[in-house]
């Protein structure tokens, strides 16, 4: 506390000097501390995602193989542990650990050819400064008048009818 603010404070006397009474000056902030803390705070900020969620097929597929890997780990542990101990499960051990690599391989190449299956059916999603929507959009354009030159009145004509839009 600063000279100009100790004469200002509440336990002083009349005199501007301090009273012997020892005890400490209030906080002032206390009150803009209170009303500062009566406002709702959220408990946490939602920020947007860096990468876009999986798609639940990969998605599946990934909690699978982090499944079926976690199982592989275990089983080398305990059979590794086993064979320190010489214990007779060593053996059958050591044969679910190399049967349990073969399925894992497994499980991480069905995450990789799921997600490869999945961008080639759905496509991928382009951002709008993609060259991929340009050139979309310009075939789409091309289509349309290419499909509005073929229809025309003359080409109706030709087809054999006498004009009208219905034969009998």
């Amino acid at each position: 506390m600063g000279t100009a603010e100790r004469y200002e404070a509440p336990e002083h006397g009349a005199a501007g000097r301090p009273t012997r009474q020892g005890s400490k000056a209030p906080d002032r902030a206390i009150p803009a501390a209170r009303e500062q803390q009566s406002y709702y705070r959220p408990l946490w900020i939602e920020e947007p995602a860096r990468r876009r969620r999986l798609p639940d097929p990969v998605r599946t597929a990934a909690v699978r193989a982090v499944l079926i890997v976690a199982v592989t780990l275990v089983q080398a542990i305990v059979a590794f542990l086993c064979t320190l101990a010489g214990s007779w499960l060593a053996f059958p051990m050591v044969l679910s650990s190399v049967a349990s690599t073969v399925v894992a391989t497994w499980g991480v190449l069905d995450v990789w050819v799921t997600r490869q299956v999945w961008n080639q059916r759905n496509g991928v999603v382009s951002m709008p400064s993609s060259t991929a929507r340009a050139l979309r959009r310009e075939r789409r354009r091309a289509r349309r008048q290419a499909k509005a030159a073929g229809h025309s009145p003359d080409r109706i004509r030709r087809r054999g009818g006498t004009g009208q839009l219905s034969h009998p």
